[in-house]
């Protein structure tokens, strides 16, 4: 039996590039790793099956961890099972990337419990097949990520409090990357906008300077921000609402296509501070980043 965390990230920046030929839109985006986490226990069966218990959001078919465990199961070729428990602590829908993480540590569990010996390069070629999140959260720390998030490499981002909420609505990712405001926005955005070297954060993700009320600022660098962030607080009020509750103690950035919005800190006694007084019907936390992914060695 194996009980492994699998944590949540923000997008400490997003930006939207360019659509390709396959109807998937270019990004680029500053990925990292929070304390924030769900639990998976795995435990091994002689026999072929693929079973999933626990926390279940939507059909099992649907569910990542079950997916990555039978797509790994058939890319090895292997005769062994598991049953996987699941317990949910990042909420679905959020922009955390929790289904992709649980699918990460999936495939990390799996590649031990089944001693397939598989490298971190051969599961990440399977990940981006699971979904374009699910890879970064194979990587040993903060990455940038670009094309559909798949290309990744190292960053350098400051250590930060985050304080996080999730007002608790829905936001389709589909219908956002669909939106006729964000083709208008390609069309704006130009590449060599971006810094050439792309390793470090510090001028584009909370941190980068610029405090206010204890918040290190997002800064001012030309790769910052949310694109689809605009869209997001014009169509669902209680992201907007959100967004500008948290604004009153530091930069506020909603991470993925949402619903949560986040705002760093140098401390978690600020970061505490600044959810304190949160409307009840959010959720809410203070959360530290992570320096390294919790298996990394693994």
């Amino acid at each position: 039996m194996l009980g492994l965390p699998a944590p949540a990230k923000l997008n400490l920046f997003l930006q939207v590039i360019g659509r390709r030929a396959d109807g998937f839109h270019e990004l680029r985006t500053a990925f990292v790793a929070i304390d924030l986490s769900d639990t998976l226990d795995f435990e091994l069966l002689e026999d072929d099956r693929i079973e999933r218990r626990g926390d279940l959001v939507g059909p099992v078919e649907q569910d990542l961890a079950a997916r990555a465990a039978r797509v790994l199961q058939q890319e090895a070729r292997c005769d062994l099972g598991v049953r996987i428990d699941l317990v949910k602590r990042i909420p679905s829908g959020g922009g955390l990337g929790g289904g992709s993480s649980d699918a990460a540590t999936t495939l990390i569990a799996l590649n031990r419990l089944w001693r397939l010996n598989w490298s971190r390069e051969q599961l990440a070629a399977l990940a981006v097949r699971l979904g374009a999140d699910v890879a970064f959260f194979l990587q040993p720390g903060p990455a940038l990520g670009e094309g559909i998030g798949e290309r990744l490499s190292p960053l350098a981002v400051p250590v930060r409090w985050y304080a996080l909420i999730h007002p608790q609505v829905h936001v389709s990712t589909a219908e956002i990357f669909k939106s006729p405001e964000l083709t208008v926005h390609l069309k704006q955005t130009k590449i060599q906008n971006f810094p050439k070297d792309g390793r470090r954060a510090d001028e584009t993700a909370p941190g980068g300077g610029g405090a206010r009320s204890g918040s290190p600022g997002i800064g001012a660098g030309k790769s910052g921000g949310n694109d689809l962030e605009p869209i997001v607080r014009r169509r669902v009020p209680e992201v907007d609402a959100a967004l500008r509750y948290l604004a009153g103690f530091g930069e506020a950035r909603m991470t993925g296509s949402g619903a949560c919005v986040f705002a760093a800190f140098e401390t978690e006694a600020q970061a505490q501070r600044a959810i304190a007084g949160a409307p009840a019907r959010w959720l809410s936390w203070a959360v530290s980043g992570l320096t390294e992914h919790p298996l990394a060695s693994w």
